[in-house]
C-alpha cells in the first residue's frame, strides 16, 4: 500500500510535467528550427527509517530531439540552413557562446548581422560588421561578403565568416531560451563540415502526430493514476472499519 501510494503520487506529478512539454512542443510546431524536448522517467527507492517499501518517480533524462527538420526555400538572402548536424553561433549580452537552428537573419542599425531577435552572430574572428550602403551574400560555408548597392566592378569584400560549430549532441543542453549551450561551459572550435543552404529556412522538427498521441496517452496514464490513489484511500479506509470492528 505504501508503495502503491507513492509511486501513483509522483507518477501522477511527473505525468503533468510531461504533458507540460509536448504542449510546448505543439506550440512550436512551425518554429524555425525548433528542437522538440524529450522525456523520460524512472523510479528509484525512498531511503529512510524502516523498510525501503516507498518509490519515486523522477526525471532520468531530459533532452531534445537532434533530428534535422524540413528545410524550406524562402530565396531571402538573410536565410539560412544547416544541411544535416551543425549550428549556428550567437554571442550572448554578457560575451558567452550559445548555438541554434535558426537561421532567419537581419542586420541591425549598426551594421552588425544578427539573429532575428537581435543576438550577434559570431564570427571566426568575432561579431560580424556588414558596411552600410551593402547587401550581403552566405555562402555554404558561412562566408559573410558585402556587395555595394551600386554596381562596382571587383569592389566585393569578405567580411567574416559565421562560427558554424558541431559537438557531440550528448555535451550540449538545451535553455529555457530555446537556445543550446555546452554542458561543460567549454568553447567548441569551428567545424568546416558544417554546410549552409542560402535562402532557406530549417522548420521544427516536431512530429505532430506523435505529439498528438503522446498527449492522448498522457491524459490516460494520469487518469489511471488518480484511480490508483482513489482504490489506495478506499482500501485504507475499508482497512480501518474492519481495524474498528474488531476493537
Amino acid at each position: 500500500m505504501d508503495r502503491l501510494i507513492y509511486t501513483a503520487m509522483s507518477g501522477a506529478v511527473h505525468t503533468l510535467n510531461h504533458k507540460a512539454t509536448v504542449s510546448h512542443n505543439l506550440a512550436n510546431a512551425s518554429t524555425t528550427g525548433y528542437r522538440a524536448e524529450t522525456n523520460a522517467f524512472r523510479a528509484v527507492p525512498v531511503y529512510g527509517d524502516g523498510q525501503p517499501t516507498r518509490a519515486f518517480v523522477v526525471d532520468s533524462t531530459t533532452g531534445a530531439d537532434f533530428n534535422p527538420g524540413p528545410i524550406q526555400q524562402t530565396d531571402r538572402n538573410l536565410d539560412v540552413a544547416i544541411r544535416g548536424s551543425g549550428w549556428i553561433t550567437v554571442q550572448l549580452p554578457n560575451g558567452e557562446e550559445a548555438y541554434t537552428r535558426h537561421g532567419s537573419l537581419q542586420i541591425s542599425p549598426n551594421g552588425i548581422l544578427q539573429t532575428h531577435n537581435g543576438l550577434n552572430i559570431k564570427g571566426d574572428n568575432g561579431i560580424i560588421t556588414v558596411p552600410q550602403e551593402n547587401r550581403i551574400t552566405i555562402a555554404k560555408d558561412g562566408t559573410v561578403s558585402a556587395v555595394p548597392i551600386t554596381p562596382i566592378p571587383n569592389a566585393v569584400a569578405i567580411v567574416g565568416r559565421i562560427k558554424l560549430v558541431d559537438p557531440p549532441e550528448d555535451q550540449l543542453i538545451k535553455s529555457a531560451d530555446g537556445l543550446f549551450r555546452m554542458k561543460d561551459g567549454t568553447v567548441p572550435l569551428p567545424n568546416a563540415n558544417v554546410t549552409l543552404v542560402d535562402g532557406a529556412l530549417e522548420g521544427s522538427n516536431v512530429n505532430l502526430v506523435h505529439e498528438m498521441v503522446s498527449m492522448i496517452a498522457l491524459a490516460r496514464q494520469f487518469d489511471m493514476y488518480m484511480k490508483t490513489l482513489e482504490s489506495a484511500d478506499r482500501n485504507a479506509q475499508q482497512a480501518s472499519e474492519i481495524l474498528v470492528v474488531r476493537a
